[in-house]
């Protein structure tokens, strides 16, 4: 068995298995990897419920710990994931808010589990971390007015 070094730890209620299977159809380079069984009852689940399932989202080692509902997910924590383009930025978005998920402000959407996700094109963080700062305001400010990110109007924010 290869156990990863750091691994992230996400908490659900019931459904980790759900939640990776989900993770593993829509993004690349991820998977669902193994799914654990309770060798005992537990204060949340009984003997032989799943437990943990291991999976990797974008390469990134994961654990899904069905824990119960003690804990819940909040934007303290997101996966930031940098797209290419509109097209990249659009099936991610799309696939998460469609899923029972919801929209949120600058990028950022919730899936139907809580787990919070920042879809960011790439050419947002360039033009907001650029060293022109007018460049970095005008693309800031543009970010702000959105929900889902438009790559063709922080395009526009760079150019002025």
């Amino acid at each position: 068995m290869n156990i990863a070094k750091n691994t992230v730890c996400l908490w659900y209620d019931h459904d980790a298995e759900e939640a990776a299977r989900f993770y593993a159809e829509i993004f690349p380079d991820s998977s669902l990897d193994a799914i654990h069984h309770a060798a005992t009852d537990y204060p949340s689940g009984k003997e032989g419920d799943v437990i943990t399932v291991d999976f990797t989202v974008l390469g990134i080692p994961c654990i899904g710990l069905n824990g119960g509902p003690v804990f819940k997910h909040n934007e303290a924590f997101s996966f930031q994931i940098a797209t290419e383009d509109q097209e990249e930025t659009d099936r991610y978005w799309n696939a998460i808010v469609n899923n029972g998920g919801q929209e949120s402000e600058c990028g950022w959407c919730k899936d139907k589990w809580g787990v919070s996700w920042q879809i960011t094109p790439k050419v947002l963080i360039e033009g907001y971390t650029s060293t022109d700062r007018a460049v970095a305001k005008r693309v800031f400010e543009a970010m702000m007015t959105m929900k889902k990110i438009d790559v063709a109007a922080i395009e526009a924010a760079i150019r002025g």
